[in-house]
């Protein structure tokens, strides 16, 4: 019988809610495409635009194959997904399935369009970071959160 804990459940938790907050996004910025396309200014230093990346990350390997980058997804998601599931760590449950989430979510454009939709574009003057999406932000977020982990952990066993 399978049985599930608290931590493993989490770590679910957090790829679900990163799958499904990365898909709304894009899908918005999919069905307002013509309205992006030039760049919609949100705050000083945000505009809002409507990219396709067929590389990844900030465009590294670009024009690569679609299929081989999938797959290579694919690859590393089972790999931090048995690390998941056999992890006793909250923290490390979150930022695994935060990757995960964030890679599963960048899958699923690459099924449907061979390439990932991007739209958050910050800037300062004229120079611009890569475009990048919501995926982007969970896999950051959690490749980071897993760097302080043991820090973090330190802190909250009153070993400082």
């Amino acid at each position: 019988m399978l049985t599930v804990n608290k931590t493993q459940v989490l770590g679910i938790l957090t790829v679900v809610g990163a799958v499904a907050t990365d898909q709304v996004t894009k899908a918005w910025v999919v069905a307002s495409a013509d309205t992006l396309k030039d760049g919609i200014a949100v705050f000083p230093g945000l505009n809002l635009t409507f990219h396709r990346n067929d590389g990844v990350t900030f465009g590294l390997l670009g024009g690569a194959p679609w299929w081989g980058l999938l797959l290579l997804a694919l690859i590393i998601c089972a790999w931090l997904l048995i690390m998941m599931l056999r992890t006793e760590s909250s923290i490390e449950a979150i930022a695994y399935g935060a990757i995960i989430g964030g890679a599963l979510g960048n899958v699923v454009d690459r099924i449907h369009y061979g390439a990932v939709t991007d739209f958050l574009d910050f800037f300062i003057g004229s120079a611009h970071w890569p475009t990048f999406n919501m995926a982007d932000v969970f896999i950051v977020g959690g490749a980071g959160l897993l760097l302080v982990v043991p820090v973090i952990q330190r802190h909250f066993e009153g070993d400082h």
